[in-house]
């Protein structure tokens, strides 16, 4: 609220005697010091007068949502979201048609949680015409009004309820909060993939989600989105060493480990493909389903590099992480690998194809044969082979093909 970039939003905005206030998720996160990621503002001012007031201050405005009332200040390289106060006239389920109001109370009607329906003046001081101070401090997520009514003005709010809980519920969840969404569960198919996968990745990177994720399953949300998703005892371990070993939460390794072990690559690609992922995240989760090496608690130092060598550091702590999680219990043999591997620096592979080349084989298959052939002798010799033992390996190979090649007739 005092960081220049902001003053210099609100004093513009502010300029000819329109009331603006902070609304939304800053104003609830900074009640609960927690950390702001975005700054929401809403005035009466309608947008022509809001992109006025900014320009006039030499703020530059981007028009990202006008139909809908919104505004992008951007000053001292931060955007602000201006929304002008608004009420709904017609929705869809995905969309809404908004008429400019300048009643407080009719902009706070439409928002989806009470916490979500704070506001708060430059000064501090706090607007809670919903109810959502007692919710916010009592960890209960609330819909605003009749839970059915906000679900049908918007389907996402389904999921955007136990996302909601996994982030910010600490007690018994709202019990008609829980009936509307079981009752309208049909409702999710009418999402985007891209909508879907959105909800789903950020409920799994909340703290602990274990909870959220546990009610959405007893009334077949998850099912509804998530079907693969038949071992949630997991998810919990996961957490546990996630936080122990001091990493972020990994919410495609916490979606894989909702996953059977056998579920095999097919079964990942096809949820990559359903919910629309990158290609990057398409294919880190089919090597948490599917992993590219087998880690098992065991693993001799050579087995380690080896499978370090082939999957990376990163992936190969992941994959190790929920081995650990699957196993179930403590065991000591996982912090090994993961400490045999923090010591262990990746090497790399002393030998090109234009070394190869350069010792008189033709370009063509032979070339990646005989480099596959000699890369695995050399991980298999725990990397101890300098370039020279190599270069003389891959003669002697050379040589032992030459004696095995029919003679011409």
């Amino acid at each position: 609220m005092t960081d220049p970039a902001t003053v210099d939003v609100v004093t513009a905005l502010a300029a000819k005697g329109s009331t603006v206030r902070f609304v939304g998720g800053c104003v609830r996160d900074t009640l609960l010091g927690r950390p702001v990621k975005d700054v929401d503002i809403a005035t009466p001012d309608t947008p022509e007068r809001v992109v006025a007031l900014l320009t006039a201050a030499g703020i530059k405005t981007v028009p990202t949502g006008l139909a809908h009332g919104t505004i992008t200040a951007v000053t001292r390289d931060r955007h602000f979201e201006v929304t002008t106060l608004r009420r709904d006239v017609d929705t869809d389920g995905r969309h809404a048609t908004v008429e400019f109001t300048d009643e407080w109370e009719a902009d706070a009607g439409r928002r989806d949680f009470t916490f979500n329906a704070l506001y708060a003046d430059r000064d501090g001081t706090i607007y809670d015409p919903t109810g959502g101070l007692d919710d916010l401090a009592e960890g209960r997520v609330r819909f605003v009004g009749d839970a059915a009514v906000r679900i049908e003005e918007d389907h996402l709010r389904i999921l955007r309820f136990f996302r909601f809980v996994a982030y910010f519920g600490r007690t018994a969840p709202d019990a008609d909060a829980v009936a509307a969404c079981e009752a309208r569960v049909d409702l999710l198919k009418t999402l985007s993939a891209e909508r879907v996968a959105a909800e789903v990745l950020r409920t799994l990177s909340a703290p602990e989600p274990t909870a959220a994720l546990a009610l959405m399953g007893s009334v077949g949300v998850l099912q509804a989105v998530l079907p693969e998703a038949t071992r949630l005892e997991v998810m919990p371990r996961l957490r546990d060493i996630e936080v122990s070993s001091g990493f972020e939460p990994n919410a495609l390794l916490r979606l894989a480990s909702l996953m059977a072990p056998q579920t095999g690559a097919a079964i990942a690609s096809r949820l990559a493909r359903r919910l629309k992922l990158s290609n990057a995240d398409k294919r880190r989760l089919t090597a948490y389903v599917a992993p590219p090496v087998a880690i098992t608690p065991n693993m001799s130092s050579g087995q380690v590099h080896a499978a370090l060598y082939r999957a990376g550091y990163r992936l190969f702590t992941d994959l190790v992480f929920l081995a650990w999680a699957r196993l179930g219990k403590q065991h000591d043999d996982f912090i090994r690998l993961l400490q045999d591997a923090a010591r262990w620096d990746i090497p790399v592979f002393p030998i090109t194809g234009d070394d190869l080349k350069s010792g008189g084989i033709p370009e063509g298959p032979e070339i990646g044969q005989l480099l596959e052939e000699l890369e695995g002798w050399w991980v298999e010799g725990d990397f101890r082979a300098d370039r020279e033992a190599c270069l003389q390996r891959l003669r002697e190979r050379r040589r032992h093909r030459a004696r095995r090649r029919p003679a011409p007739r």
